[in-house]
Formats: structure tokens, sequence, C-alpha cells
């Protein structure tokens, strides 16, 4: 009988024991779930407290073009633009350049004082076909947006041109109350991955030039996304190229997906958000793509760079005289307009070497510009 009674006390023991356990596990739960909310919370409140964006006050002043440059170091070309924003006025414009960590802007590394310390403060590791890139994009929109009056945001990359002098370019941005965005869909090459649902839906993907100009609405877009970028970040990177000395090893690599950031990141968020009715959807950015067989199957399709014997007054016709782009994916055809008017496609050409820079200047490519054309309206 004692045997039993000792029996009997030692499962009481031992459930209550189990509900003491069961109890601190859901008390913890809670605790941790809590702290993540509060945590979360924070998080996102001091993201939209150090953006700081100047959405609804006034400015002082015509609106701005923010001019934001992605540099892998210094900016090259910087004799051509010091140029170009020579003539402007500086009330029309500001400058930010994402450049390597550490690198300053000072009159030891650049020939225009109109870039000294134009440098952003926060910057990444920019590395080509990874989510870094896409993420310098964004700390550039990020930063131009901290001023309300900049109301037109334009990326170019340091190899960048100019086609025209100032006062046609801020003509040509600011009569179009819409964005220059290249985007079309991508049906050949395979990018999408399967894993990138649900977050992005497939009849959302699209491609294009990274080089876009932004009105204010959708840069704030761009920046305020926390739920793409993670997605490009595990899912979207370009596959290793073919190496030789690896051998039989590139099968393997060459079965990896393949995606490349910045061709898909801004063309898809806008897409996902409905805005593409908004969309110039073409860029304002020339590039001459090398597509020969032999150099995509070496390393991908490049842009062809242009040195002081190509970069004369013939082929910059050329360029300026393009009215319309053709996107064979969608049997689309995009006239370029701006202001219901019929306008050159491109403001701006890259890849251009100094040698074919210096060619631009010296044979006045920045010459004045007829800009009465773009305040008529014949349709």
């Amino acid at each position: 009988m004692k045997k039993r009674h000792q029996s009997v006390s030692a499962r009481q023991l031992l459930w209550s024991a189990s509900k003491l356990v069961i109890s601190a596990c859901v008390a913890i739960g809670v605790f941790v779930l809590l702290r993540l909310h509060f945590q979360s919370s924070s998080t996102v409140d001091n993201v939209s407290e150090s953006r700081g964006f100047a959405d609804d006050l006034p400015f002082d002043g015509p609106p701005k073009i923010a001019f934001l440059f992605l540099a892998r170091r210094d900016l090259p070309l910087d004799f051509l633009w010091g140029s170009f924003f020579e003539s402007a006025d500086v009330r029309k414009f500001s400058i930010y350049v994402h450049s390597a960590p550490g690198f300053t802007f000072d009159g030891s590394t650049t020939q225009s004082e109109v870039f000294y310390g134009r440098q952003l403060s926060r910057i990444v590791q920019v590395v080509w076909g990874e989510s870094s890139m896409i993420e310098a994009e964004r700390l550039l929109f990020e930063e131009a947006l901290r001023d309300p009056a900049n109301q037109r945001f334009i990326l170019l990359s340091d190899s960048c041109v100019p086609l025209y002098n100032f006062s046609y370019v801020y003509s040509y941005v600011m009569l179009s109350s819409r964005s220059f965005v290249d985007s079309f869909l991508d049906k050949k090459e395979g990018r999408y991955y399967p894993k990138m649902s649900p977050v992005i839906p497939q009849d959302k993907w699209r491609k294009g030039s990274q080089w876009v100009t932004l009105v204010r609405n959708h840069a704030k877009v761009i920046v305020d996304d926390h739920i793409v970028l993670p997605v490009f970040r595990r899912y979207c990177k370009r596959r290793p190229p073919v190496d030789p000395s690896k051998g039989k090893q590139n099968l393997k690599l060459q079965k990896q997906h393949n995606c490349i950031p910045d061709e898909h990141y801004v063309q898809t968020i806008l897409a996902m958000n409905d805005l593409e009715s908004e969309l110039e959807r073409r860029t304002l950015t020339y590039t001459l793509w090398n597509q020969s067989k032999t150099n995509m199957e070496a390393s991908g399709w490049h842009p062809f760079t242009f040195g002081y014997a190509n970069a004369g007054p013939k082929q910059i016709k050329e360029i300026k005289d393009i009215n319309h782009v053709y996107y064979e994916t969608e049997y689309r055809t995009e006239w370029c307009r701006t202001n219901s008017t019929s306008v050159p496609c491109f403001l701006f050409a890259r890849k251009f070497s100094r040698s074919a820079a210096m060619r631009l200047l010296g044979e006045g490519i920045l010459s004045t510009s007829d800009t009465t054309a773009l305040l008529s309206n014949p349709l």
C-alpha cells in the first residue's frame, strides 16, 4: 500500500514538473515574439527616421535634377561633365556619387570642383552581377530624396557622356511627368527563378537597362522596398563565366541559374506596383552592344567602348537621330516623345574612353541646343 502511494506521488510530481516546463516554454515563446515585434517596429521606425524624406516640405527655387553617378572609383570623364555643369544654373541640379570605400573627391582626385565632396558617406563594396550593384543604386536614390527640391533622378555610370547641353537635358526631362525606364518582358533568357514566387510573380518579371531616370514618387518606391530586395539577394546572381582552367568543373558551374540583378530590379518593382502606365518604357542612355556569338559564349554580351576614332560627328549624329526603339520580345515600338513632341531618344551615351570624351568636348558636342521644339505640341 505504501509502495502504491509513493508511485502516485511520483506521478503527481512528474505531472506538476511537466506543467511547469510547458508554462515556462509558453512564457518564453510569448516573450520572444513580443521582443521580435518591438525590435521590428523599432527598426522600421529607425529606418524611416534615418531616411528623412522631405516629401511634403516646400522648397525654394526651381525643381532640381539629381545626377547620380555610380563609379568604380574616380570619374575619368569629370572634365567633360565639368563643362556640362559649368553653363548650368546651380539651383537646377544636384550631384551624388557612389564610389569606392574611402575615396574622396577633392583637388587631388578630380579636375572639376563641381564634384568636390559629392561622394556618399554610406557606401557598399560593389561587385558586378551581384545585388551589391542595386544596393548602391538605392543608396544614391535614398540620399538624393533627402532634398525636397530633387524632383528627377538620373542614374549614370562613370563612362557616360552627355549628348546635349544642360539646358536641353533639363527641359527634356522636366517637361515629362513620367519616368524613363527601359522595361520589357524577358521571354528568352530564363532569368526568372521559380523560387522567387510568390514574392515576385512571373508575370511581373521585367528586364531592361539599369540606367533609369525616375520621378520622385518612383524613386521612393525603390528605396522603400524591403520585400523584393531580399529575394534578389538570394536568387538573382550572375553565373560564373567559363574558366578554361577549371576544365570539367565548368559544366557544373554553367548549370547554375543565371541572373543579373541590375537588369531586372527597378523594372520588376515598378511592374509589381502597377506603375508601368506612368513610364516611358525606354532609357535615355544609349549603349551599343557587342553581340558577337564568340564574345557572348566567352563572357556574355558587353557594351562597345567608344574610342577617339569612333566618337566623331558622324557617329554622334547617328545616335542623336534615333527616334524610336523596337522591343522584339513584345513586338513593341517605343516612339520617343516628350510633351507629345517627337524628340531624340537619347540624352546620354556610354561607354566612352577619356580620349573619346576629349574629342566630344573639343568638337563642341555641348554646344547650344534648341529647346523650343520641346515646348511645341504639334499633335
